[in-house]
């Protein structure tokens, strides 16, 4: 079994544009949102869902008003002003530290584990898929991709599937560490601008910080060609080959606003093209 993930130093490059056009190409595989903080590829898959898991993680104080003597000391802790003085508990403010719960005098404060979200198997048009939803201004995301991934190379496993396709989060931050560990490759897919190449730059050090390999896809290359030429040469001073570049094409956007994936909608042959040689490439990097 082979995991390939889809990243980006930034949002908004095409990750999950280019995601949901290999879910067409690709056979035997399951479907992996890893961006929980922003999930969007249930937009395009339109999943039925078959299974629903509440998700837990971290804790939240809960002041037991029969116990609490409102000594004030809870307050004076709490950095993040997290407790009202009627001594209630915020809890989008609380971050969980357990500060209260530990310096209570009078054991008043409780800090259970919170459900912060909900994960889901679901079945599309394209095969199974595993994603999540976070509540709003929830955290522990990075736990939550893990716990997908997981779910994901477990239903791969019983379905005797041969490739796990992970829309992954951007950035370079503790969701992207999360959904990269431990992946057969990631594919990074750019924008040619100077920032992309910045993001670019970054991303990479860190899926090779992780021994990861990579490779790269230049969206919207036409529309800044001697900036793709330069993130190109940049990656390759890097290790990294390049499998494809994708013109900028209005159809992938007509596409995901009618529900479906740029391989499904009537146009945009060029770009269909394009990804076609960039998901051939993928595969031969894999092989």
């Amino acid at each position: 079994m082979k995991e390939l993930v889809i990243i980006s130093g930034k949002g908004g490059t095409g990750k999950t544009s280019l995601v949901s056009a290999f879910a067409a190409l690709a056979e035997r595989k399951v479907l992996c949102d890893a961006d929980v903080d922003a999930a969007d590829l249930h937009l395009i898959m339109n999943p039925e869902v078959r299974q629903r898991h509440d998700f837990a993680g971290g804790h939240t104080a809960v002041i037991n008003r029969d116990i609490c003597t409102e000594c004030g000391l809870c307050r004076e802790l709490c950095r993040w002003e997290a407790i009202s003085d009627t001594f209630e508990v915020d809890s989008i403010s609380c971050e969980g530290c357990g500060v209260c719960y530990y310096f209570c005098p009078e054991k008043a404060i409780d800090f259970p584990e919170k459900t912060c979200g909900e994960w889901f198997v679901s079945r599309t048009r394209f095969g199974p898929m595993v994603h999540a939803r976070l509540g709003i201004a929830e955290e522990n995301s990075g736990k939550l991709v893990t716990l997908v991934r997981q779910e994901a190379k477990k239903l791969a496993e019983s379905d005797s599937l041969d490739l796990i396709l992970t829309d992954g989060p951007p950035g370079v931050g503790c969701p992207v560490i999360a959904s990269i560990g431990g992946a057969t490759a990631v594919l990074i897919v750019a924008e040619p601008t100077v920032s992309g190449k910045h993001d670019l730059e970054r991303v990479a050090n860190l899926a090779n910080h992780f021994r990861v390999p990579s490779l790269l896809c230049i969206n919207k290359y036409d529309l800044n060609p001697d900036e793709s030429h330069r993130i190109v040469s940049l990656a390759r001073s890097m290790g990294i080959g390049t499998v494809g570049e994708i013109p900028f094409d209005p159809a992938f956007t007509r596409a995901m606003v009618e529900g479906r994936c740029i391989m499904e909608f009537d146009g945009g042959e060029q770009a269909k093209e394009s990804v076609r040689r960039v998901w051939k490439g993928v595969l031969q990097a894999l092989a």
